[in-house]
């Protein structure tokens, strides 16, 4: 729980405070005062008469009632002081900087478990324990540095760790990030990252939060509750990007499927930020400056102009821009560009990038952005390199920079990247309340980043056309766990409104050559029984006669544990692919992508959590590096990703109301000239344990 004693306390009291300032509680000391804490603060050392010219308490039992307590003394002494404090001073909230509780022991984490009971039967707040602090407009109660510079309308950061949070504190200061709050969870005993999300969407106001955040997650103790205020959040206003670290744990566990093998924890991060619309970030560099470009106006397209007077790093930015997906559009045919170029040096290009030369001075920049912002219309955003050329000061420049940055509807985003030349330059344009991007890969990348992350998915979950009380009577009505049948995999795809190719599986030779007649040829046999068929040589193609498939059929009977023989018509298409696995705690993965060599070599796919809608769904498919085969590459007939999408969001209904399936694999769907056709799937189901996804649960 968050309460006021935490967020704007009257009285704070740091257990441990000291004139030493090396140490946390003498640190913190320092920053509350500094900070200018406009409440009572109290310091408990039974050392010190005097912290810091403050009266220091011999016992916590002397202190008058309190807001909140600092807690920064060793981890066996926690348990009795917090007692004392919860129990008899009135202490509403709690900050432990003491570690060596559950991070470390199981004695710690036995410790940690009883400090929490008593902090809750008191209903307090509690920050930690193991964490640096809480940082906002009403009180430092970190005990690090720096301590960066406030703003109502700053980043609010919320890390699981500590450190992590002090090092992207850093990288932001040196864009020119300002900050609304930071808040260090450390063990997340009782708030975690969930909880304070909970906390900022609850009490969001749209004139005077803060809307952005930043956000670092070591772990996601409840994607439910993450998924469902971050989605909130973003579709109030605000924009959030967040590093998830640890999710690099393979998925092959015991995995028999194409979606068994890929399906892993970091790939239910991916899919649960996609469905949130939050920008997912794997630095602390990458998620400073996603931040950075948060505070910019929003583009309003992707043509974006480039005014430098270096050409290499235009160059780069170019490329590294083109790749994610902006245009740079050539100006050099415009009327406008030409009168442009008669105002620049001699020898000024303007195609775009619009180069003012090494010795272009501050009206030439201004000039640039002026006919990017009013003359070039198909322009939306501009992006100006300018740095030290190391022979004037470049102070006149910056100044036309900021003037226009104010000025301007279009966004501008300043590269400068001489951090050391023009230091003094830079860091005044950054006091005036300006960002800075010193290098121009990381920026177009942040960019990408963010054009590339979808807005929140639609929370209604589309059934039309999917046969629940079908797919229910299938799924109670199978004897065991394991794989099913074909029959039954046809059956269940077909409820769900999914079309699957004519087949028959028999282990009659009379059934097979009937079928092979009247479905006409050339057919495919599959052997049934074993998981990986092609290993096995169990996959025939092309069987162009009766006289070859009865040759195969004896061959395929004849391998090991084959039961039985499964026969289908020769279609042709491109093979697609769609599977599913459960992840606990996320609930279904959904993975989609084209199939073969996409999936198994370069395992081209995208992910989403289910339920999807059929936005989301598109988005995905959207996503894929092979996409452009979807559009129709190289004279090939394209592919209708609309119904591909269609048959993602109906297999995705299907898990909803089918949770003890565990593993999905259709692969391949075939996209064929008659529509996309199921040819051959597999679905391994679990009935012991029938937990359906928590994340379900919320967009339902």
């Amino acid at each position: 729980m968050i309460n006021q004693a935490l967020i704007q306390p009257k009285s704070i009291v740091v257990i441990g405070g000291s004139n030493n300032t090396s140490k946390p509680g003498g640190n913190c000391v320092r920053n509350l005062i500094k900070g200018e804490f406009q409440g009572e603060l109290y310091v408990v050392n039974p050392k010190e008469d005097e912290v810091q010219a403050l009266k220091s308490y011999k016992n916590v039992l002397d202190i008058p009632a309190t807001d909140m307590a600092i807690i920064a003394i060793p981890a066996s002494l926690c348990l009795e002081t917090i007692t004392i404090l919860a129990q008899q001073k009135g202490v509403k909230a709690f900050i432990m900087f003491t570690a060596g509780f559950g991070e470390e022991t199981e004695a710690g984490a036995a410790l940690e478990k009883q400090i929490v009971s008593v902090i809750n039967e008191a209903g307090a707040s509690l920050i930690g324990p193991n964490c640096i602090g809480l940082l906002n407009r009403f009180h430092h109660s970190l005990f690090t540095l720096p301590i960066p510079e406030l703003d109502p309308k700053g980043v609010d950061i919320i890390s699981s760790s500590g450190g992590t949070a002090l090092f992207i504190i850093e990288s932001a200061m040196r864009m020119g990030l300002r900050f609304n709050s930071v808040w260090s969870v450390g063990n997340a005993a009782q708030i975690s990252v969930e909880t304070v999300l909970e906390y900022m969407d609850s009490n969001y106001v749209h004139e005077t939060s803060s809307n952005i955040k930043l956000l670092y997650i070591e772990d996601i103790k409840n994607p439910d509750k993450l998924l469902y205020h971050t989605t909130s959040l973003i579709r109030k206003g605000c924009k959030i990007a967040a590093i998830k670290s640890g999710s690099s744990e393979s998925g092959s566990r015991a995995a028999s499927s194409h979606t068994g093998a890929m399906a892993n924890p970091d790939l239910a991060v991916e899919a649960l930020f996609r469905k949130a619309g939050v920008v997912r970030c794997f630095s602390r560099e990458e998620l400073a400056t996603v931040g950075a470009v948060f505070t910019l106006p929003p583009l309003k397209g992707k043509n974006i102009a480039i005014v430098t007077h270096a050409g290499g790093p235009a160059v780069i930015l170019t490329d590294v821009l083109s790749k994610g997906g902006f245009a740079i559009p050539k100006l050099s045919d415009m009327p406008e560009a030409q009168d442009l170029k008669k105002q620049l040096l001699p020898g000024s290009a303007v195609s775009n990038p619009i180069d003012i030369l090494g010795t272009g001075g501050p009206e030439h920049l201004g000039l640039a952005i002026e006919y990017c912002e009013s003359k070039f219309e198909e322009i939306d955003g501009i992006a100006v390199i300018f740095g030290s050329p190391g022979l004037t000061r470049v102070y006149e420049t910056y100044e036309v920079l900021h003037q226009k940055t104010l000025t301007c509807k279009k966004p501008i985003f300043p590269i400068l990247p001489s951090i050391i030349t023009a230091y003094e330059e830079t860091d005044v344009f950054i006091k005036k309340g300006h960002v800075n991007f010193s290098d121009e890969a990381g920026l177009a990348n942040a960019m990408t980043k963010i054009i590339q992350t979808p807005m929140p998915s639609a929370s209604n979950l589309e059934l039309w056309g999917v046969d629940v009380p079908k797919i229910r009577r299938i799924i109670d009505a199978i004897p065991s766990d394991g794989y099913l049948e074909p029959s039954i995999v046809q059956e269940l795809l077909q409820a769900a409104g999914v079309k699957v190719v004519e087949e028959i599986t028999s282990s009659q030779w009379a059934e097979i050559a009937a079928f092979a007649a009247q479905a006409g040829y050339p057919v495919v046999a599959k052997c049934v029984g074993p998981i990986h068929k092609s290993d096995i040589g169990g996959v025939v193609l092309n069987i162009s006669s009766e006289e070859s498939l009865a040759v195969e059929f004896k061959r395929l009977m004849c391998l090991d544990a084959v039961t039985a023989v499964m026969i289908q018509p020769m279609l042709k298409g491109t093979e697609l692919f769609i599977g599913s696995k459960y992840e606990e705690n996320f609930g279904h993965i959904v993975l989609c992508g084209l199939g073969g060599i996409f999936v198994e070599v370069l395992k081209d796919v995208a992910s989403g959590l289910a339920p999807l809608g059929k936005e989301e769904a598109l988005s995905m498919i959207r996503s894929l590096r092979g996409y452009k085969i979807f559009e129709g590459a190289r004279g090939q007939a394209g592919i209708d990703e609309y119904q591909f999408a269609d048959i993602v969001v109906r297999l995705s209904a299907l898990l909803r109301f089918a949770s003890e399936i565990k593993e999905m694999d259709i692969n391949p769907l075939l996209a064929t000239s008659k529509g996309i056709i199921a040819v051959d799937a597999r679905i391994r189901v679990e009935k012991g344990d029938c937990n359906k996804s928590s994340s379900q649960s919320v967009l339902v």
